[in-house]
């Protein structure tokens, strides 16, 4: 989904619902570059400032479950999103945006054309994933490894970001030697022509359906 349409979605879930001039949105961090552009496309549509904060799904989910006045939650998954409409600390159904897709990315010269089988090279001492309890590409990460018959072989080198972003940083700084992330990072302005990458098969993780939906604070702000 592009960015035209991801504003277009968003300013009409926010529009509907609140009319204060500044919004804070709770956002996966996969989502930064994209939000940074949604931002500013949105402040020029509605004359509102938009307040992003960063992290991993889960993360973010506790802290509004502990009362954090954020006015829209952006998630990177779905489940998150269905845990506060069952907590009643929703006031819309959330709305699917986009789906996850996993990149395997390597600021090194490894031969990525082998797929997840690559990681058993013994040069490749480091292995970047996404925190399993708080993202959502952590877990899928291990699920793609795991039935490609890596998983055992390779359990041992992984290292846990706690959120996309971080996993992104130490593949950059070569932290790890390689990681898995979101492709919606790699893609992004600010990482173009860092590394190279490929996309995971998709046949080996679940789909990742990244939903968004108003939290009850943002609605009773101003309603």
């Amino acid at each position: 989904m592009n960015i035209k349409t991801l504003t277009a979605l968003f300013g009409a879930l926010l529009f509907a619902s609140v009319s204060f001039s500044q919004i804070t949105v709770a956002t996966a961090a996969n989502m930064q570059f994209a939000m940074d552009e949604i931002k500013t496309a949105f402040k020029k549509q509605t004359g509102k400032e938009v307040n992003a904060v960063y992290g991993a799904s889960g993360k973010l989910c506790t802290q509004i479950k502990s009362g954090a006045p954020f006015d829209l939650f952006v998630s990177a998954d779905v489940s998150y999103p269905d845990t506060l409409v069952k907590y009643k600390l929703a006031s819309s159904e959330p709305k699917v945006y986009a789906y996850g897709v996993l990149v395997l990315w390597t600021m090194k010269d490894y031969d990525l054309s082998k797929g997840l089988s690559v990681l058993t090279d013994s040069s490749i001492v480091k292995i970047a994933v996404g925190d399993l309890k708080a993202t959502v590409y952590g877990p899928a990460a291990v699920k793609a490894m795991t039935n490609s018959k890596v998983y055992d072989a390779v359990r041992q080198k992984l290292v846990y970001g706690e959120n996309i972003s971080q996993v992104a940083q130490y593949i950059t700084t070569q932290s790890a030697d390689i990681g898995f992330n979101a492709k919606a990072i790699a893609l992004s302005p600010q990482m173009q022509g860092k590394g190279k990458w490929v996309e995971v098969d998709k046949l080996l993780y679940n789909p990742m359906a990244q939903s968004a939906l108003i939290i009850t604070y943002g609605k009773e702000k101003n309603p």
